[in-house]
């Protein structure tokens, strides 16, 4: 493992904002930690890259106990999320930064600076002024920078986060490519589920400073540890149901769950792509209590017959999605629904 963190803690005026954290980061690998602010991703980053001490445990990068090296000397690349550009200097000084201060003479800067520009797509921006760069190029220049000194691991604090959301969604895919060619080992933390997801090999929950869940995207997205991780994924269709056999009894009515799923009192996700509307009279009944439009699709929210219990939220085709008031019947799909551990 290039990077291994063994109960890795931090503590801020009593309280545990990071909390024996076990985590390993094989080499050419991304990570990326993903969770809700005060969860304590950020932390985890600084710890690493030897901005924040810890108060118990072990960060080894390359097999090395990192706890008597300085940041300076760690060999890691820290891009934050405001970018932190040297505002004095043209695009050409702010990648070279990295190489001056590791004594590379003026000719491999340049060459350095030329080959990082055309990678990031800024061939020719090597003197402009930073104050001319939009928000999109200012991340590739920090990104840029990032990567100058050839570090061992990238890390990334929020990298698109002040980006609009087209933009974001745009380069986190040119991201993805230009890691995998370069081969970089990348730690980074984001509470956008989507650019996590399109990013990384594997996404690391965190909540209250602990991991909550950890696996490839796919492992996450289709079977999410628990109800905190659920819903911070976005799902909403979560509650407690009684299983048996294969069969539980929610607030929705009874909904069909996998042969092999653990019985009893158990937390149920439904996923709005397993609410199933079929016309009124058939299956248990709910009244529409509003629609939003999702681009691909119409997100509809269901009120049950009985109005006690809590909404369901359905994912419908553009033309097939009810109105506000109308009533429908409601049918489930096994495959589409999760007892969550």
């Amino acid at each position: 493992m290039l990077l291994s963190l063994e109960g890795a803690t931090v503590r801020f005026g009593g309280r545990a904002v990071l909390d024996a954290v076990d985590l390993q980061v094989a080499e050419h690998e991304t990570v990326c930690v993903l969770g809700p602010s005060g969860s304590g991703k950020s932390t985890l980053l600084r710890a690493v890259a030897g901005l924040q001490p810890l108060d118990a445990g072990r960060i080894s990068l390359a097999g090395r106990d990192q706890a008597d090296v300085p940041a300076h000397r760690r060999g890691v690349g820290l891009m934050f999320q405001d970018h932190q550009l040297f505002p004095q200097r043209d695009v050409g000084g702010n990648v070279a930064f990295g190489l001056r201060m590791h004594g590379a003479s003026r000719g491999a800067q340049a060459d350095r600076v030329r080959e990082l520009l055309e990678l990031v797509g800024l061939p020719g921006a090597r003197g402009r002024a930073v104050a001319t760069l939009s928000g999109g190029e200012q991340q590739r220049v920090a990104l840029a920078r990032a990567l100058a000194p050839s570090p061992r691991l990238l890390m990334l604090d929020e990298p698109l986060g002040q980006l609009d959301r087209s933009l974001r969604e745009r380069l986190v895919v040119e991201l993805r490519e230009l890691f995998g060619r370069l081969g970089t080992t990348v730690l980074a933390v984001t509470h956008d589920q989507g650019e996590a997801f399109a990013l990384a090999d594997r996404v690391v929950v965190m909540r209250d400073g602990r991991i909550a869940q950890s696996g490839t995207p796919l492992e996450v997205w289709r079977r999410p540890a628990d109800a905190f991780v659920a819903r911070f994924l976005g799902f909403e269709n979560v509650a407690e149901a009684t299983v048996t056999a294969d069969v539980a009894v929610t607030p929705w009515g009874k909904i069909p769950v996998p042969a092999d799923a653990p019985q009893g009192t158990r937390t149920l996700l439904v996923r709005p792509a397993g609410v199933r509307l079929v016309p009124d009279g058939e299956g248990p009944r709910h009244t529409v209590t509003a629609r939003t439009f999702r681009g691909t699709h119409v997100a509809v929210r269901l009120q049950p017959e009985d109005g006690d219990g809590p909404r369901l939220e359905a994912a419908c085709a553009l033309q097939a999605a009810p109105e506000v008031g109308d009533e429908v019947g409601v049918e489930f799909d096994a495959a589409e629904i999760v007892v969550l551990g």
